[in-house]
């Protein structure tokens, strides 16, 4: 698949006003992000084997203690519809940002595919895991990417744990299950450090992740965000954008000289 170039947009003065000279910048994104380059919004993803199941029944860790099987093959078939998608101009704009000289650009993201790393951001912060890496359910020594299947299955067999011989999981937060501890640290400090942090294609509703940007709020740090809808930053950001990721950032990343 590939990624289709954004109409081009004008930035608002307000939003290149308080974006211009900033040195360092975190952006905080979600899966709006990621649905511009066709990846279904997780909540709202029924499509193939799985139009008539509860995604959220699919990531639970009582779900995986209950019934791997299914649960395997939906998460294989997700990483597999991640590496069919392609970053879009969004993803790229973020890495052209980092590239503009006196500027460091970090990533904190609440989606689980590729598509950042894709884009040209070696490390950004996977709050909620990431569909590419694997580890043991039981001990959690990692595992190996296995094979990403081409077509959607109901049901496979997890791989076996070469330590312990329990089954290997993905390496995503489930239902049940608290965030990365060694993530949420690193969240925590790029907030503080930044003097930009721009919010992109996350509603602000889903805890405890989407009260990160606070962080940084209460230290008096500029906040902008990137939306074509209403979300629940808007009252706290410095100013709210209505454009979306891969037409918005673009076009901020040229009028910034990137």
């Amino acid at each position: 698949m590939t990624s289709s170039t954004p109409s081009p947009v004008t930035v608002p003065d307000e939003v290149l006003d308080l974006a211009r000279g900033r040195q360092r910048v975190v952006l905080f994104t979600g899966a709006g992000m990621s649905k511009e380059s066709g990846i279904p919004v997780y909540r709202n993803d029924s499509t193939g084997l799985w139009e008539n199941v509860n995604p959220e029944e699919m990531s639970s860790i009582a779900g995986w203690a209950k019934d791997p099987e299914p649960m395997w093959a939906f998460s294989l078939w997700r990483a597999r519809v991640s590496l069919n998608a392609a970053p879009n101009a969004g993803h790229t704009a973020i890495a052209r940002w980092n590239a503009i000289d006196g500027t460091d650009v970090s990533v904190i993201t609440q989606n689980i595919d590729n598509l950042h790393e894709r884009g040209g951001m070696e490390h950004p912060v996977h709050l909620h895991g990431s569909l590419f890496t694997f580890r043991c359910t039981i001990c959690s020594k990692p595992a190996r990417q296995p094979e990403i299947p081409h077509q959607p299955v109901e049901r496979l067999t997890p791989p076996k744990c070469s330590l312990c011989g329990n089954y290997v999981r993905p390496g995503v937060v489930w239902f049940g299950e608290p965030l990365p501890h060694k993530e949420w640290e690193q969240a925590e400090r790029l907030l503080t450090e930044a003097d930009l942090v721009v919010i992109v294609g996350t509603s602000g509703v889903v805890q405890p992740a989407c009260s990160l940007p606070l962080i940084a709020k209460d230290l008096g740090t500029v906040l902008v965000e990137i939306t074509p809808a209403p979300t629940a930053y808007d009252t706290v950001v410095d100013y709210s954008w209505r454009a979306t990721a891969a037409t918005g950032l673009p076009a901020l990343v040229d009028a910034l000289g990137g």
